[in-house]
């Protein structure tokens, strides 16, 4: 496993001094070797040229949040991470690694959740590359690893929850994002760990019903929500009718055989829980007629 070696190199602006110096010096023994027809001269100010422009080749630009892998001839001897200009070897390779942060999208995927219902599912990933040698030594294309990496991991997700929660206390794709996205970032970073990448965060930027499903689901979805909704009005109109027939035994207003009650259960029962609105009847004669 190759982990990054933060590697000191020398300040730019000295060496780029010290190049311009060197070649100045050599373009002047040149002219002055050729004058005076000293082949010394002319030697050694084409060496200084060979020097002066080795050490130009050596000096590279480091932006802030960026970062220059070194190699020589293949073996990695470290990463540049001081921002300006600097100088190292120049027989190094610089290979440029952003340690910005980055987000995309990815595509709209269609994947079977739980129960086995198509679903359309899309996550946004925010990350950064933390360790330059892992991310250039231990996959081919990092760029590419993550955005086939995060997929797959949503993909494996999606499979793991229903799109809605059945019962009281089940985790669904749609009623805890926050808990999905979290664990979506979980399993996100244990596949780009080996990458050189941090997952900072993940969420889920698109969830929906496949289309081909959608209008049956949605009449289930409503049809559960009139089932949730009836079984608390229900649960009401018996706690009224209740409390009613209590406060009339107990402040003994009126005196109800059980008949009397049923038929009174029967008529609130119908007021509060009908969807439209009663018409009432009066009564002018006695109780009983």
């Amino acid at each position: 496993m190759i982990q990054e070696i933060q590697r000191k190199t020398i300040p730019g602006i000295p060496m780029l001094l010290l190049a311009l110096g060197v070649l100045g010096g050599s373009f002047s023994l040149i002219i002055y070797g050729g004058k005076n027809q000293l082949a010394l001269g002319v030697i050694g100010g084409i060496l200084g040229l060979l020097v002066g422009i080795l050490m130009l080749v050596g000096l590279f630009m480091v932006a802030p949040n960026q970062a220059k892998v070194l190699q020589l001839f293949g073996d990695y001897r470290g990463t540049a991470r001081q921002p300006g200009l600097r100088w190292a070897n120049p027989f190094y390779s610089k290979e440029k690694i952003s340690l910005r942060v980055r987000n995309f999208e990815t595509g709209k995927l269609k994947v079977n959740d739980k129960d086995g219902n198509p679903v359309e599912i899309a996550t946004v990933v925010v990350w950064k590359v933390v360790d330059t040698a892992e991310a250039v030594f231990h996959v081919d294309d990092f760029k590419n690893y993550v955005h086939v990496q995060s997929e797959a991991a949503l993909r494996n997700l999606a499979t793991g929850y229903t799109y809605d929660a059945h019962s009281e206390g089940d985790t669904s794709l749609s009623g805890d994002t926050n808990t999905v996205s979290e664990q979506l970032k979980i399993e996100i970073q244990k596949r780009l760990s080996k990458a050189g990448v941090d997952v900072i965060e993940a969420r889920i930027s698109h969830l929906a019903y496949a289309p081909e499903i959608a209008a049956a689901m949605l009449q289930r979805q409503q049809a559960s929500a009139v089932v949730a909704a009836r079984t608390k009005i229900v649960e009401g109109a018996v706690g009224m009718v209740e409390l009613a027939l209590q406060q009339l035994s107990e402040q003994k207003i009126l005196e109800l055989d059980d008949e009397r009650k049923a038929s009174m259960v029967s008529n609130l029962m119908v007021v509060l829980c009908s969807d439209k609105s009663t018409q009432p009847i009066i009564n002018t004669g006695s109780m009983y007629s």
